[in-house]
């Protein structure tokens, strides 16, 4: 392979497409060629107002099911003969049809969390399974919950801490854009299963990891809630869960005695931080929430599952593409890229992760 920027193509731009197409151009090693998409609203218009060549995410104008609200540069053929590895951000199940056209054209590419772990044959969090996607052919990035739910869980397991983990998540009604064409009110509406689809997912990802989930959907659209008990593999005390949560850059804690005590106010302070669009990229760690009794472990979280998985998404492109065989450098590189404080930036005291 050669030096010149790995060429990335985003099929979809919707809530994670724009993020994901964003994310790529700030990253030096990587070249956003365009975007393909169907819709007839406006979203279009806002890729080309930012000087994206977007293109009919349809192999051919006759298969398309309604005009698009732009003018193509192309069809997603034309796309994917400049591209060297797509991400597909399409809605659900859409992904999967769509594997066998990437497959045809020889191009790499990544689903999302929506489709099956069968669609691409891997499940990809950067800090537990970058190295198994090295030159794969295709991997999928899990969902915003089972992103969260891998990323704790690998710290503690990383540490030595790890037992049987059991979570309660409150899952957000729908994405903040859409809430006014669906979502709950006054309700709430438990998963049908036990465990809910979580748990499982993240075994997808990490076979080894003893864990039950159970959700609900409450009438909210700002970010996901996680309750986690964590049965510990050895006796330990507050401090070092923390340092182990501080070994992931992608962890971020507040502080329910700063102010931050609900959703919202963290999602303000981002606003105010500058994060773009407010997103929140790192799971979001209740610190003062973090209790060790014995040997059980409770914590909380917060997941904006609109941003959570745009970094590992970006890391799951230079996996595929093979150049940077490191994870840690690679987290690096995407997390300075986009504005997510490392390591060193963050621990400033024994009892804080960060304030990002």
């Amino acid at each position: 392979m050669t030096d010149q920027p790995i060429r990335v193509a985003v099929n979809g731009y919707g809530a994670i497409g724009k993020r994901v197409a964003d994310a790529v151009r700030l990253q030096d090693d990587m070249r956003l060629v365009g975007v393909a998409d169907l819709a007839s609203d406006w979203r279009p218009g806002t890729a080309v107002a930012k000087g994206i060549d977007l293109f009919l995410g349809e192999t051919d104008r006759e298969n398309a099911t309604e005009e698009p609200g732009f003018d193509p540069a192309g069809t997603l053929q034309d796309l994917l003969a400049i591209t060297d590895v797509i991400v597909d951000c399409t809605p659900k199940g859409v992904g999967a049809k769509n594997a066998s056209r990437y497959r045809d054209a020889g191009v790499k590419f990544i689903v999302q969390g929506g489709e099956k772990h069968a669609t691409a044959g891997h499940s990809f969090v950067a800090d537990s399974t970058y190295t198994t996607a090295l030159d794969r052919e295709s991997t999928r990035v899990v969902s915003c919950n089972t992103t969260s739910i891998v990323r704790t869980l690998t710290a503690l397991k990383r540490a030595g801490l790890l037992g049987r983990a059991r979570g309660t998540l409150m899952r957000r009604a729908t994405d903040p854009w859409e809430s006014h064409l669906g979502g709950i009110v006054n309700t709430i509406v438990p998963e049908a299963t036990i465990p809910s689809h979580q748990a499982p997912d993240a075994q997808t990802v990490d076979p080894d990891l003893d864990v039950v989930t159970v959700a609900v959907k409450v009438p909210e659209t700002l970010a996901h809630v996680h309750y986690w008990s964590v049965d510990l593999a050895r006796e330990t005390d507050r401090e070092a869960v923390l340092a182990a949560f501080a070994t992931s850059s992608r962890i971020a804690g507040v502080r329910l005695d700063r102010g931050l005590s609900a959703i919202n106010a963290v999602k303000e302070m981002a606003l105010d931080l500058g994060r773009d669009r407010g997103d929140i990229h790192e799971v979001v760690l209740w610190e003062d929430l973090v209790t060790v009794l014995g040997r059980e472990l409770h914590y909380a979280y917060m997941v904006d599952n609109q941003a959570i998985v745009i970094p590992e998404t970006i890391d799951a492109i230079r996996a595929l593409w093979g150049r940077e065989r490191s994870a840690e450098a690679s987290i690096g590189r995407t997390d300075r890229a986009l504005g997510i404080p490392g390591i060193g930036e963050r621990r400033s005291s024994a009892n804080q992760i960060s304030r990002f």
